[in-house]
């Protein structure tokens, strides 16, 4: 992914020392401002009170300038509307108070995608959901690349500096471009081979490649807005609830009919074989008609769901 971040290269002090040094330039303000008052009430002029509060000022200015970052975060600071870099440090930190900067989360985050109505290839409508792992790669373009500003839940329609509303802002872009890169990855396979007439893959009997395909099309609809996937697959998949049954009979029919295929294979096996027997072994001569007989009878058994009911021949055999 070619990333247009950089790293913010201005003056960056520790937060300890600037915060000492800011509260100290505050406690000395305050005196010295009372400190000239008292002097101008006595006659004298005022640079001590106009000195006091000017530092006043700067001591108040010093204390908004301070940075706490934790681990996976990050500042993006901006000069008066130019990028000026992204600040991934992590602790307790000052910079110029004049750069205003933006909190971002470099943290995975996960997207379960509730189920969505597509068509396979053959036309048969399918539900299908993805599970999704994204993480921040590139906080310039996420935050200067995509229109943030009309993604944004709040009822205003705008975001904050705030990394809870930054980030929401994001997840509806992930989740919009999902839903579209779901459409068109479960466009291009059928649900499944039904007639086992072709090797296609298809969206139930290859997942991994269609996880594969699904996962490279986020990573192209997403990279605008400077996301990496971690991880995509296809969660949830189904046919829609208004051909469910009828498909669900076909499937029945279809092991059935297999079911059957082999049941007959291996009962015509079975009768070959008892013939082959009697034959070989001498133990009785059949003619045409008593042999058409016995495998009627062998296959009747053999292929019926009902246990057979014996009968017991007790006559004699005619030679």
């Amino acid at each position: 992914m070619e990333t247009k971040e950089k790293k913010f290269d201005g003056t960056v002090l520790s937060g300890f020392l600037m915060l000492f040094a800011s509260l100290a330039m505050l406690i000395l303000s305050l005196m010295g401002a009372v400190y000239g008052i008292i002097v101008l009430d006595e006659g004298g002029n005022g640079w001590t009170l106009v000195g006091s509060i000017v530092l006043l000022f700067i001591s108040i200015t010093c204390l908004c300038g301070f940075l706490l970052l934790e681990p996976n975060e990050a500042r993006v600071i901006t000069w008066f509307g130019k990028y000026a870099g992204t600040f991934t440090q992590t602790g307790y930190y000052w910079i110029n108070p004049f750069y205003s900067s933006k909190k971002v989360s470099l943290r995975a985050r996960n997207l379960d995608a509730e189920p969505i109505k597509v068509n396979d290839k053959v036309g048969n409508p399918v539900m299908i959901g993805l599970v999704l792992v994204w993480k921040l790669k590139d906080t310039y373009k996420a935050l200067f690349e995509v229109d943030s500003q009309t993604m944004a839940n709040s009822p205003q329609g705008q975001v904050g500096t705030d990394v809870k509303s930054i980030m929401m802002a994001l997840e509806s872009f992930v989740r919009v471009q999902s839903d579209a890169a779901l459409r068109q990855v479960a466009g291009q396979y059928a649900y499944d081979d039904e007639d086992n007439k072709t090797n296609e893959p298809t969206l139930r009997s290859s997942a991994d490649e269609i996880n594969q395909q699904l996962e490279q099309k986020l990573d192209e609809r997403l990279a605008l807005a400077g996301i990496e996937v971690v991880e995509a697959r296809i969660n949830y998949l189904a046919y829609a609830p208004e051909i469910a049954a009828v498909m669900l009979r076909r499937q029945q029919a279809s092991a059935i009919i297999t079911a059957r295929e082999k049941i007959v294979e291996g009962a015509v096996s079975m009768v070959k074989m008892a013939l082959d027997k009697l034959a070989s072994e001498g133990v009785v001569e059949l003619d045409d008609d008593k042999k058409a007989a016995m495998v009627s009878n062998l296959l009747v058994v053999l292929c019926g769901d009902d246990s057979a009911q014996p009968v017991v021949n007790t006559g004699t055999l005619n030679h």
